[in-house]
């Protein structure tokens, strides 16, 4: 096989640096002076090229060349076994590995994590038999808009937790990322590695357990471009402060630098950026306190609306809202703004755990990586990424800050028409309320608007750049008039000040953001997966009913229709559809024959909690349940699968059978 000149190039400059890597000239120098020694004896005879070469073969030198070069190789799928599953649980969301084309001529880290141990919290965890469904972890990766996941392994006060990561460090000057980082490029990048460790229990419900930034720099210091060290996971929340659990990690650069750095200039760097990051925050908090001061002058009762100018963090950090909100586009992954709103529904609702009673909320907003990674979270993590979303396709967007119904704090997203229109968007439903304000001042009779929002009072609204509190007589939603540039009804923050310390890049505490990831899953496979569930579980009641099953594949594949307009229906707001839909289902039903149908929507594609959740619904139940002369059942499930393998599950029970009176 020819290989283009290029790729010969780029596979002899690779050989080359792992030859370096590994010292060969030292061994071959090594092994030849001993040979040379050896054949010094009394029956000397010249050294041909053949004896060095079992010298070397002696010694090991060649096998140890071998076995750290990894070629990979396309698997034959119809002669190759396939691969073994995992003995104590199964990954539903495989992600193919595929090979990377390393390039010579760039800098990268190998980060490796060799295991962990200390998680106490599985301390008196059984080791689970071999088959049995079990606890989970799962490590997530982001660097420097690289994401990565590791394969879920059991939970265990010692988890297996062994993989390896390649990041690429790449220079982030325009026309710069195609050139090799050197180490002075390497010191001023502050960008941390973020891990996020999360809980899969047996109904595959989410926990997180840990969210940690790693400063990777300390590998520029180290002589042979690699070091090891532990990582103390601390907890999230109100366990913050208690360790969770240890990682052994290991880093390397690729290539090795020729010149290391000192640990002085390493230390000195991350102290200036220390007190840099110090020295903007307090100030911040000292302008935030005189703003505070002067919003409370302008009416004593002020200070009981909700302006929320910081919030606490996975990890308990205090950080300014509008840190939470940054311009965040999609690629291709989501395709208009209401798309965007569907997606961000789709992540379940969540409030933060709280350890005892009491009643109160407990206060965490989530970074977006761990949000993310857990797939749901509180309203405020939802209205953040919806609003950082929308501003990615050009909205004027804002997230909102006040009450619902009962006077429960609630955040939502407003967006802002160029004509004055003001749109609420509810980031948990995806729906849209077109707010119109009642005039307090029009005559008795004048008509006016009826609200239409679940809202009841706005105390602030912000985004990326900007924090305004509302200063009107009254905090109602109803009332309101959302004029941002009329300053006795706002009351805004400087935009220098929330820039020094929330514009991206203006502080190294600041989260990076990462990128929405494609989704793995497979629609049509985890669709017709969650159907063969779904019959097998409905045959199964039945039989305990002693009722026969009759299924009737072609009413079956008619219900796509209609599932496919539901879910076309909540992206969109418009129906379209029906009618073809309730055509063929007439047609596919003959004469003297009834027709139920049964539609549910769900998040997840936990077959068995779906299925009881249908039953409780005496309509389904009726369906699933039913009894009479030729009776014919049909089910149809449509997994519609959005980034982060968010996924909208509609499912569809239906029944036809011969009326009698």
């Amino acid at each position: 096989m020819s290989l283009p000149p290029e790729k010969a190039s780029e596979l002899k400059q690779i050989i080359h640096n792992h030859l370096l890597k590994m010292d060969i000239h030292g061994k071959i120098r090594e092994v030849l002076a001993e040979t040379v020694r050896d054949d010094q004896g009394p029956t000397h005879r010249s050294l041909s090229e053949t004896d060095f070469l079992h010298a070397l073969q002696r010694r090991g030198i060649i096998d140890d060349v071998m076995k750290d070069l990894h070629f990979t190789q396309e698997t034959d799928t119809e002669t190759g076994s396939p691969p073994k599953p995992a003995t104590h649980f199964i990954d539903k969301d495989i992600t193919q590995l595929q090979k990377t084309n390393i390039d010579p001529s760039r800098r990268y880290l190998y980060l490796q994590v060799l295991g962990g141990k200390a998680f106490l919290e599985h301390l008196q965890e059984p080791e689970p038999f071999p088959g049995q469904v079990c606890s989970t972890f799962t490590l997530y990766l982001h660097f420097r808009n690289q994401r990565f996941r590791s394969k879920p392994v059991p939970c265990a006060c010692e988890p297996d937790l062994k993989e390896g990561f390649l990041l690429e460090i790449h220079k982030d000057g325009f026309g710069e990322g195609s050139k090799m980082a050197d180490a002075t490029t390497m010191l001023s990048m502050c960008d941390p590695v973020h891990f996020v460790l999360i809980k899969t229990d047996t109904s595959s419900e989410t926990t997180l357990v840990s969210s940690y930034f790693l400063d990777w720099r300390t590998v520029l210091a180290s002589p042979s471009g690699k070091t090891c060290f532990a990582v103390e996971l601390m907890g999230v929340g109100s366990e913050c402060k208690v360790p969770a659990g240890v990682l052994t990690v290991s880093l390397e650069l690729y290539p090795p630098l020729p010149e290391t750095l000192s640990t002085d200039i390493i230390s000195t760097q991350q102290s200036l950026e220390r007190q840099r990051t110090a020295e903007k925050e307090r100030l911040f908090l000292v302008y935030a306190k005189q703003w505070w001061r002067e919003f409370l002058e302008i009416r004593p009762s002020h200070q009981f609306k909700l302006v929320k100018i910081f919030a606490q963090d996975e990890n308990g950090i205090n950080r300014p809202v509008c840190s939470y909100v940054r311009v965040l586009r999609a690629g291709r992954l989501l395709e208009s703004p209401r798309q965007a709103a569907r997606f961000v529904s789709l992540l379940a609702h969540e409030k933060a755990p709280v350890v005892g009673g009491g009643g109160g909320k407990q206060e965490q907003w989530c970074t977006l990586m761990a949000f993310l990674c857990r797939g749901k979270g509180d309203c405020e993590d939802h209205a953040t990424l919806l609003c950082s979303l929308l501003l990615g396709f050009g909205l004027d967007a804002y997230v909102c800050v006040g009450t619902k119904a009962k006077g429960v704090p609630h955040a939502w997203v407003l967006t802002r028409g160029t004509d004055g229109s003001i749109t609420f968007w509810e980031s948990l439903t995806a729906h849209r309320y077109l707010h119109r304000a009642i005039d307090p001042n029009a005559p008795p009779l004048a008509p006016q608007p009826k609200p239409s929002s679940p809202y009841r009072t706005v105390g602030c609204v912000f985004n990326h750049q900007t924090f305004l509190a509302n200063c009107q007589p009254s905090d109602a939603v109803e009332l309101c008039v959302f004029d941002f540039q009329n300053q006795s009804r706002w009351k805004a923050m400087s935009e220098e000040a929330l820039k020094s310390v929330c514009a991206p890049g203006s502080t190294p505490s600041l989260p990076p953001l990462p990128p929405l990831c494609a989704p793995s899953l497979d629609p049509a496979a985890a669709s017709n997966q969650l159907e063969l569930e779904m019959r097998y579980l409905v045959s199964e009641h039945r039989k305990d009913l002693d009722l026969a099953t009759v299924w009737d594949d072609h009413l079956s594949y008619l219900l796509s229709s209609a599932l496919s307009a539901y879910e076309l229906e909540r992206c969109t707001g418009v129906s379209c559809g029906n009618e073809e839909f309730q055509d063929a289902v007439r047609r596919a039903v003959p004469d003297g024959h009834t027709f139920k149908g049964f539609p549910i929507h769900f998040l997840h594609r936990n077959a068995r909690r779906a299925f009881a959740t249908c039953l409780k619904s005496p309509f389904c139940e009726e369906i699933v349940c039913c009894r009479g002369d030729h009776v014919r059942l049909a089910v149809r499930v449509r997994v519609f699968v959005y980034p982060e393998n968010a996924c909208a599950v509609w499912l569809m029970f239906a029944c036809k059978y011969r009326s009698v009176l």
